[in-house]
């Protein structure tokens, strides 16, 4: 019997060539979580697990030459975006994916800093702010990243005010604790919490585009965003425990194994 297609999911992120971020990550997800993962590259870095030298930034007219074709043969509903070049050509971007599909699901995962120390952007303004994360399926930020995008007093202040305009997953792999917990805004309230140990050599460059990605993933499947959130983190823990490197294994889920 033929198997039904996989859900399509499109990445448009950076190239890392370590291949523990980014686009190649988010694609090895993608395809452990069981659904056919697309790329669309929007920088060129020249970057290991450990250092980043430089970066070259794609143009926008060539993100979205890069897509054209794809949505005009396959059916996207879900998108992650990662690295880009300017904040401020980002609702280009936005805008234009909902042009191909006004249907498509977005989730952003703001990469201001690679995990190596280089800065890509600095905080935006509040209205700039507004603009993006209206109509974002989710916001998926580190603590640091939170503060950036939205000056407060704590981190979870931030989150809690972002989330008025979309959902927003606090990631909590930068607090302390022996317990690494992600929280989920919405409206300004925690809708739910996701908890799990800190492991001794948990650490891996890129955690946080994999755990983005198996968001993604599981939302494309058709999880409830709580859901989704849940999964993508057990998903990304098995990442993290998987070695003790900086450069995480990808394991199948048996679950997806046949589909």
């Amino acid at each position: 019997m033929p198997q039904l297609p996989r859900p399509y999911v499109l990445s448009l992120a950076g190239f890392d060539p370590s291949g523990g971020a980014g686009l190649l990550a988010d694609c090895k997800t993608f395809e452990q979580r069981g659904v056919y993962g697309f790329g669309v590259c929007t920088a060129l870095t020249v970057q290991s697990d450990v250092q980043f030298k430089r970066v070259r930034w794609v143009p926008l007219i060539d993100l979205q030459e890069q897509s054209k074709l794809l949505f005009e043969r396959f059916q996207i509903n879900w998108a992650k975006i990662g690295l880009v070049e300017s904040l401020t050509e980002l609702p280009q971007l936005l805008q234009w994916l909902r042009a191909q599909n006004p249907h498509i699901g977005v989730v952003w995962d703001p990469v201001l800093k690679a995990s190596a120390g280089y800065n890509f952007h600095t905080g935006p303004a509040p209205e700039l702010v507004a603009q993006l994360c209206t109509g974002l399926a989710l916001l998926t930020p580190n603590q640091p990243e939170m503060l950036r995008l939205w000056p407060a007093a704590s981190a979870e202040a931030a989150a809690a005010a972002v989330s008025t305009w979309c959902p927003v997953l606090l990631k909590g792999g930068h607090a302390e604790g022996e317990e690494a917990v992600d929280v989920l805004y919405q409206q300004g309230q925690v809708v739910a919490e996701f908890s799990g140990p800190r492991l001794p050599h948990g650490e891996k460059h890129g955690s946080g585009c994999v755990l983005s990605a198996a968001i993604v993933a599981g939302l494309a499947r058709g999880e409830s965003l709580v859901e989704a959130c849940g999964s993508g983190k057990a998903y990304t823990a098995r990442v993290l425990a998987s070695n003790e490197t900086l450069l995480g294994y990808h394991f199948q889920n048996q679950d997806y194994a046949n589909q």
